[in-house]
């Protein structure tokens, strides 16, 4: 088969590498779709550590069953499915909690970094665990399906506080932050504030579920933020989509008092921390990992109508092409965001 392969940092190539192997518990997935998630854009350049090349990347895919395993009784050939990004063990005493995203024997489709290297899915075949799998509504297709998993990250964070919320912002709309501002809407929060230093992705915003939008570029944009809610007091629940120390720092800021933190970007590995804010005002911090097994509620998201992935894609284009529209969202050009990838 054709695989889209780094085989060395910022620089894919598509070349004949074999088959993967389908196991016994396994399916093998002829690939119809894969978006590039921003992990692969960084993870192409090296500066993650965990894209070590040689590898094949891609964990946000679609397709069709083109085999099963012996003991998989679920799923037949033909049948559309998408799959988690994270390959969970499905026995440590975290995936019985159900809590599979902090699974003590984690892995993640298309990352190698030391401990593992596991393959992903842009290729034209993937084999997976039959236990990661989800079948598609009729009415989703395989490019919005494609979504699925970045889509789940976001339905994860809402659900680490209470829904909804009723005044909340969001700092950094980019993939993550826009499904985010669009599932709380989904949800019912009823005063969305969206935050970003890019003027377009907050008009896209403001078009697909946010009240507000604030350029935090502004110095006042704090205070802008803090009027936009109820007597000035603040948001009841921030959500932070970068994970820089800046917008943390943002985020803490415009928090009422017994607010709630939540935090999904770790581009920083460690930051500055308010110590004596956070204490004094009695913010609590949550983290949000990846997603938990979220994946029915999405699609159904997306079947209904009630979030709108279509909107974000800027690309669908050859996965042959890869090394090109990955270098090209890499250094910004056209504005590009979200591309798909189609084996």
């Amino acid at each position: 088969m054709k695989a889209l392969v780094l085989k060395e940092y910022n620089s894919f190539v598509w070349e004949d590498v074999d088959l993967p192997v389908c196991g016994d518990n396994d399916v093998l997935i002829k690939v119809e779709a894969c978006a590039v998630c921003g992990s692969d854009v960084h993870g192409m350049t090296g500066s993650t550590g965990r894209r070590i090349p040689p590898i094949i990347m891609g964990h946000e895919g679609a397709g069709t069953i083109a085999a099963c395993g012996i003991n998989v009784h679920n799923y037949k050939v033909g049948d559309r499915v998408t799959f988690d990004s994270t390959v969970y063990c499905n026995k440590c005493d975290n995936c019985k909690s159900g809590m599979i995203n902090l699974c003590d024997d984690r892995k993640v489709l298309g990352v190698s970094c030391g401990d593992y290297r596991m393959h992903g899915a842009f290729a034209e075949y993937v084999a997976v665990p039959a236990h990661i799998l989800y079948k598609l509504p009729d009415n989703v297709s395989f490019v919005q399906a494609a979504m699925i998993e970045p889509l789940s990250v976001a339905y994860h964070a809402i659900t680490r506080t209470a829904i909804p919320p009723a005044s909340v912002a969001v700092i950094g709309v980019g993939t993550i932050g826009l499904l985010t501002v669009q599932t709380l809407r989904a949800f019912g929060a009823s005063n969305i504030i969206a935050v970003d230093i890019d003027p377009d992705k907050l008009e896209l915003a403001l078009k697909h579920g946010a009240n507000y939008a604030v350029n935090s570029k502004d110095t006042d944009a704090a205070d802008k933020i803090r009027t936009l809610t109820t007597k000035g007091e603040g948001v009841d629940v921030c959500y932070d989509a970068t994970g820089l120390e800046a917008t943390v720092a943002l985020g803490l800021d415009i928090l009422k008092k017994g607010g709630d933190m939540v935090l999904i970007g770790n581009v920083s590995a460690t930051i500055d921390f308010p110590l004596q804010w956070v204490v004094t005002r009695e913010i609590s911090l949550f983290g949000s990992c990846a997603s938990a097994g979220e994946y029915p509620q999405c699609l159904d998201l997306i079947a209904t109508g009630k979030v709108n992935v279509d909107c974000m894609i800027s690309k669908v284009a050859p996965m042959a092409e890869g090394n090109k529209w990955i270098h090209a969202v890499h250094d910004g050009d056209q504005g590009l965001s979200k591309i798909i990838l189609i084996p």
